[in-house]
């Protein structure tokens, strides 16, 4: 009696930019309109908000350079490690206090992540150890971070690198060294309409089922709504699900087993309401066409 049908796909890799998953079905076709409507993303996010989207993100690889040298004469190169060193001085005094003073007005959770921020993932620097776990006594002439910039609109993915680039830019030539930044990976910010169909059938499932009015929030981290929107074209998607959004990545991170039950019975009342299903209350109704006793 419904007027669609109901899929679910199971995809693994989503930690990992979900190419192999999400995006990789959406761009043939299967998870894309027209032939797909509506998607429910069950992030771990909390059986009483709907997530409408989520920040922006850039990637980016800042290198230093410098001039090699044996380490027993330093003064006779220059180590890109110090330039790197200088470089996050300034962030600290310059960059992260103007990220920190923008906020949105989004209701993105946990509240701290309201403001733009960036994080710095990994830092490189000098030759790698030999077999034998002996360091190369030189002055290393390059080092490598890269950073993961977090952002809300008005910002884009280019006023994002811009900005970086310019304040690389700018502490290099203040302190005579080279620097590069390369952009690794990006996604504009991403926001499902509040009037969007799937919204309203779980806002409406939510009083049902767990009698309380719904939050709409949006994720500080990004998923794979990015991918169903530029590449499946599917504008009606939000993220939905039981689990504790503070505990993920954590070594204990849980989701509880009356949660599970209570976004479940939500997102049976949900599908029931998009595809017009039998009212809440009535029983299935059995068909056979062989008219045999069933």
């Amino acid at each position: 009696r419904f007027s669609g049908t109901i899929e679910i796909s199971g995809t693994a890799d989503e930690e990992t930019g979900g190419y192999g998953g999400v995006a990789w079905l959406a761009g043939r076709g299967i998870l894309a309109t027209p032939r797909v409507n509506y998607v429910i993303i069950p992030e771990p996010l909390g059986i009483r908000r709907i997530c409408l989207g989520h920040r922006g993100c850039v990637w980016a690889e800042i290198e230093t350079r410098g001039r090699i040298a044996h380490g027993c004469m330093p003064g006779r190169g220059e180590c890109a490690v110090r330039n790197m060193g200088t470089l996050l001085s300034a962030f600290e005094t310059q960059l992260f206090p103007a990220l920190e003073s923008r906020i949105t007005h989004h209701p993105v959770i946990p509240p701290e992540a309201r403001r733009s921020s960036m994080n710095i993932n990994a830092l490189h620097g000098g030759q790698p150890a030999g077999n034998d776990g002996f360091l190369a006594s030189c002055v290393p002439d390059s080092c490598r971070m890269t950073v993961d910039r977090r952002f809300h609109e008005p910002e884009t993915i280019e006023s994002v690198l811009e900005e970086l680039r310019s304040a690389v830019k700018e502490v290099a030539d203040q302190h005579d060294f080279q620097v590069s930044v390369n952009e690794l990976w990006s996604v504009p910010p991403i926001l499902t309409p509040e009037d969007s169909p799937i919204v309203k059938a779980l806002d409406t499932a939510i009083a049902e089922v767990l009698d309380c009015r719904a939050d709409h929030v949006l994720s500080p981290g990004t998923y794979d709504q990015k991918h169903f929107r530029a590449i499946g074209g599917v504008r009606d998607c939000v993220a939905y699900g039981p689990g504790v959004l503070e505990m993920a990545h954590q070594p204990d991170e849980y989701i509880d087993a009356s949660d599970m039950a209570g976004a479940s019975a939500v997102m049976a009342a949900t599908l029931n309401l998009l595809l017009g299903g039998p009212p809440a209350g009535e029983p299935p109704r059995a068909t056979n066409s062989s008219k045999e006793p069933s």
